[in-house]
């Protein structure tokens, strides 16, 4: 195997598996926001315990995701360095700002959430909440501005060797793909999240125990998802696939399995990409939908992979036209059970209903899948370019890596973070078996669904 495919496989495989946790990290910030909020409006400490067991959930995420994520900043030296430096005089902005300003202000307000509840004020916790959640954004934030740029290079100059150089720093953070790429990124985050807590709550319901915040995990979860589902669809979704198409043609034309340019272009459904022949084998489609969601007109042409030199195509078609189609697939699926959900919300009827419970508990995997798809959907279709036409990915390689030294590596990584997910895993069963209501009163009207204090929580989760 060459050294350059060992050198994508370890990274595709630290960075896959390093977002497994900080998008729910992210994902359940805003929630534990919303929490603390009803908690300071009402009173009521079951909302704060229900914060503070969200929040030891964030601990856990926040540590796995810290250490999973030191090996990839250190790849950028050992497995890339042509890349680094070329790339280093730009790139290097925001990942420092992200540890500097963005990781310390996450793990200083999580420390003082966690554990100043008893001395702080429950304004100044509440606050504590707030300022947790703008660090993980902000975090997010500079990490989505960096792979930014990768895709649509903005503010830069090219200096002697061909080393590139920031020009505009307000460029390099106002990159408008980077803007879009960051707000699909993060609803994505938050749609973890509520499938997260809507499962807990779901598990509890289902298990007859902790029924009060049971019910509180799966009404935040579905009221918020809801809203980030449709939103991910449109605008978000939409705008992120017509930069796409005026920015990266080829990838548009590959994700949609596409080889011919076509007038009144279909939108593929279903189809098996036969790179060899040139064509979508066994194609479901609507007629003419993918010429109108790019550019809002029937009979618009869609550029095929034909119109470009085939140097220029993407390295795995099939790869990508199927990662993007998962993401699409699973998206669609999310919607429906969120609006199915929030209908039995609606009527009053969600909680008692096993069969959308079990929904609800069992679609826990596969917003991580998605997420997953989404990212390959990202990575895989600005291939052949590490810096979209400007360095190809085959340049930004280290030259004295040898593929042994590659695979040794990369089977490192595998053992430890093997025993780091087994870890992640034991850690967060024995806090979901413990529960948020220590000593939480489950008989019938007990604790309070009909006290005064928590039908005004109910009132503000709703509204």
């Amino acid at each position: 195997m060459q050294a350059l495919t060992v050198d994508r496989l370890q990274f595709a495989f630290t960075v896959t598996y390093h977002y497994l946790f900080p998008q729910l990290t992210m994902g359940l910030a805003l929630l534990i926001v919303i929490l603390e909020t009803v908690a300071l409006r009402t009173g009521e400490e079951r909302y704060e315990r229900a914060a503070q067991f969200w929040a030891r959930i964030f601990g856990i995420n926040f540590a796995i995701g810290v250490v999973t994520g030191i090996p990839m900043e250190f790849q950028f030296g050992t497995n890339w360095a042509a890349f680094s430096r070329s790339a280093g005089g730009v790139i290097g902005q925001t990942l420092a700002m992200e540890g500097v300003f963005a990781f310390f202000l996450e793990s200083s307000f999580l420390g003082l959430f966690l554990f100043g509840r008893k001395r702080l004020s429950r304004r100044a916790h509440w606050v504590t909440a707030i300022l947790l959640f703008v660090g993980s954004w902000l975090s997010g934030y500079f990490i989505v501005a960096t792979d930014a740029w990768m895709q649509h290079p903005v503010g830069y100059a090219v200096g002697q060797g061909g080393a590139l150089s920031l020009q505009s720093f307000r460029a390099l953070l106002l990159n408008p793909w980077g803007v879009w790429q960051y707000l699909h990124t993060m609803v994505g985050a938050v749609i973890t999240g509520c499938f997260a807590m809507a499962a807990v709550g779901a598990y509890y319901l289902l298990q007859g125990r902790d029924r009060t915040h049971g019910r509180m995990f799966v009404k935040l979860g579905v009221l918020v998802g809801v809203v980030a589902t449709l939103v991910q669809l449109f605008p978000l979704g939409d705008v992120q696939g017509r930069m796409v198409a005026e920015h990266q043609p080829p990838t548009l034309a590959a994700m949609e399995g596409l080889f011919h340019s076509e007038r009144g272009a279909p939108l593929a459904l279903l189809g098996q990409p036969d790179v060899a022949k040139g064509r979508l084998d066994n194609r479901l489609s609507v007629p003419r939908a993918l010429s109108f969601l790019t550019y809002r007109r029937w009979a618009a042409e869609v550029q095929g992979l034909e119109a470009f030199p085939e140097q220029d195509w993407p390295d795995n078609i099939p790869l990508l036209y199927y990662s993007y189609h998962i993401m699409v697939g699973l998206g669609t699926m999310f919607i429906a059970i969120m609006l199915l959900s929030a209908w039995k919300l609606w009527r009053g009827t969600l909680f008692d209903s096993k069969a959308t419970l079990w929904v609800l508990m069992l679609s826990l995997p596969f917003p991580y899948i998605a997420n997953t798809a989404g990212w390959m959907t990202a990575e895989l279709g600005r291939q052949p370019w590490v810096i979209y036409r400007l360095m190809r990915t085959s340049a930004g390689a280290s030259p004295g890596v040898s593929s042994g030294n590659g695979t040794f590596t990369l089977l490192g990584f595998m053992g430890l973070y093997m025993v780091l997910g087994f870890l992640f895993l034991f850690l967060v069963g024995r806090e979901i078996a413990h529960g948020p209501g220590a000593g939480e009163d489950e008989g019938p009207g007990a604790g309070g669904e009909g006290g005064a204090g928590a039908a005004r929580g109910q009132a503000a989760l709703a509204g």
